[in-house]
Order: structure tokens, then C-alpha cells, then sequence
């Protein structure tokens, strides 16, 4: 989450007019994440998210991703799906971006999970998986495999203002990991983004999986490894915790499963999940506006924990 584009007071109750939602009390920018413009917004009703879809999320896609949403809603995910104004229409436009009005659910993102959390998280996770297989609707991954050279070649020597000899090296891991990449698991819909900032929990229990604007189907068990490079390393990358790893693995595995294939290939799509983010975090570094409301995120952690998955992995997840 993070606010690239204003909304005037104005603006915004003459978009809740179109809603049954009551009128506006406050609204406030929420800062965290990289990707859409947010806000917490108060009503006389009730709590509400208002996401402005910026450029990264192509507006041909929300209807998918609110498909998803409802097919795991009604399926009993503590999900938030979009508000239909008066008309039954759940996308709109406001100050010129894409928006929708989302459901407010209750809980906290916790900053340094317990193993306990962990698992939690990894069994929602799993139990995810099972709602979503008869989910037929595909959507390719956009910053899937196919989309690592383009994004890299886009950075170009822009990698090497962040580190000394950074864009060889990006390019040689692209080349690397894509030329191996393991497209012969099984694939499914997948959240490819549920770090720790996306799961709402109270206590140990989770009450919200959020933020689905980059999922996709594609190989199931790259979504578990996206979760663990978000959840078992500290923010920097340079410490891993394995109590966490290990309640991530052991709660999914509870939850829907492992084959021996698909914990084979962990290692690589470990290192595939890091290098993802290690490469829109650097385009993001780059290309980020200075005026923007949004927390910038160090690209070299990632670089760390793919670093960490190539030296480690062929033992990490055996």
C-alpha cells in the first residue's frame, strides 16, 4: 500500500455518494507497500479501503482479480472483497486512476512473526490453494520468469547507481535461474505476494489475507516460496530464522501438501522468488517519484536472500 495520487476530501465524497456506505468522516493515506494508492477511509457506516490502481496493475485485469476475490470469499477465505455502489458496479475511476471501495478487515500485519504466526499464515495459505481448484479463470504472471530479462534490461546499468557491478551480476542470475526455471509442477491460481504485511492476523489466528493485485496462475509451490523469503529473513536479508522456515514448510505441508517434486524444486524457486523481488525492488529504487507517499525498499535484501537460498537451499528444505 503506499499514496501516489492526492485525493481531495471533495473528490472522495462524491465518490461515496454512489455507494450505500453513508457519508465520509475521514480519510487517511496509508503509507506502506509500493504498488497502488491507499486510504483508510471512516464513514458514518462504517471502515472502508479506498485502492487507487496505479500504473503497475493494468485496469484490464481487476475484473480477474475481483473474480478471485469473491470465488474465495464465498468459499469462506477471510478475503476483502470489493463494495458494489448502488448500481452493482465495483470498479470505478477517481482522479483519473482505476478505484475500488474494499471491505476493512479486522486485525494487525505483525512485524516480526512468531513461529506460531508463521504456521498459521503458511496453513491459510494451503487452505487458499484448496479453494481455488476449480478456479478455471488463468491469468499469466506478470512478473513471472518470462518477465525477469525484460524487467532487468529495463534497469539496465540503473543497477549499478544502487552497487558497483550490480547489472552483470543481475543478468547473470536471470540467465541462471530462468534457464532452470521448474515449469513442470503443478500450477494454480496464487497470491505470489502474501509477505507478512498482507496477512491481518489477531493473536495467532489469521483473519485477513490482502493485496492480491499480483496474483496469477502459475506453479503452486513458488507462492510458499515466495512466503518464506518474506517471513523467515529479517529486513536487511542478513538473518535467517530458522524456526520460522520451518513453520512455514511444516504448516503448508499440514494444510494442503508437498510432493517430493515440488520440495525438490524449493531451493530454485527460492532463489527465482528472490530474484523477483530483488528486481522490482531495484526498478522501484530507481523510478520511485521523490514526492511520493511510499517507503522505498532496499533491493540488496533480496539480493542477500537469494545469495543465502544458493548457498543453503539444497539443505534448507530437505
Amino acid at each position: 500500500m503506499a499514496v501516489y495520487t492526492q485525493v481531495s476530501a471533495e473528490a472522495l465524497s462524491a465518490f461515496l455518494a454512489k455507494f450505500d456506505v453513508g457519508e465520509l468522516v475521514s480519510a487517511k493515506g496509508i503509507a506502506e507497500g509500493v504498488e497502488n494508492s491507499n486510504y483508510l477511509v471512516d464513514t458514518t457506516k462504517s471502515r472502508f479501503i479506498l485502492t487507487l490502481y496505479e500504473k503497475r496493475v493494468d485496469a484490464g485485469d481487476l475484473p480477474w482479480f475481483m473474480a478471485l476475490l469473491d470465488h474465495l470469499a464465498d468459499r469462506g477465505l477471510p478475503v476483502p472483497p470489493a463494495v458494489p455502489d448502488r448500481d452493482g458496479r465495483i470498479i470505478h475511476e477517481l482522479e483519473g486512476r482505476p478505484a475500488c471501495l474494499i471491505q476493512f478487515l479486522s486485525g494487525v500485519s505483525v512485524s516480526h512473526p512468531t513461529p506460531a504466526q508463521a504456521r498459521a499464515a503458511a496453513e491459510a495459505m494451503g487452505k487458499m490453494h484448496h479453494a481455488v481448484s476449480d478456479f478455471d479463470k488463468p491469468r499469466a504472471n506478470s512478473m513471472g520468469p518470462d518477465a525477469w530479462k525484460t524487467l532487468a534490461d529495463r534497469i539496465g546499468t540503473g543497477f549499478d547507481d544502487i552497487a558497483a557491478g550490480l547489472s552483470q551480476r543481475a543478468l547473470s542470475e536471470v540467465d541462471r535461474i530462468v534457464g532452470q526455471w521448474p515449469n513442470h509442477l503443478p500450477v494454480r491460481a496464487i497470491h505470489a505476494d502474501l509477505f507478512p504485511d498482507n496477512v491481518l492476523m489477531l493473536g495467532n489466528r489469521v483473519t485477513g489475507l490482502i493485496d492480491f493485485y499480483f496474483a496469477c496462475t502459475d506453479v503452486r509451490a513458488y507462492d510458499l516460496a515466495v512466503m518464506h523469503g518474506a517471513w523467515a529473513f529479517d529486513a536487511r536479508g542478513e538473518n535467517y530464522d530458522p524456526e520460522i522456515g520451518k513453520a512455514l514448510i511444516e504448516g503448508y505441508s499440514a494444510s494442503f501438501g508437498l510432493s517430493d517434486a515440488e520440495r525438490a524444486a524449493l531451493p530454485l524457486l527460492a532463489q527465482g522468488a528472490a530474484l523477483r523481488f530483488f528486481l522490482s525492488r531495484a526498478f522501484d529504487w530507481i523510478n520511485t517519484p521523490a514526492d511520493a507517499m511510499v517507503t522505498r525498499k532496499d533491493p540488496l535484501a533480496y539480493l542477500r536472500r537469494l545469495d543465502f537460498y544458493t548457498e543453503h537451499g539444497s539443505t534448507l528444505f530437505a
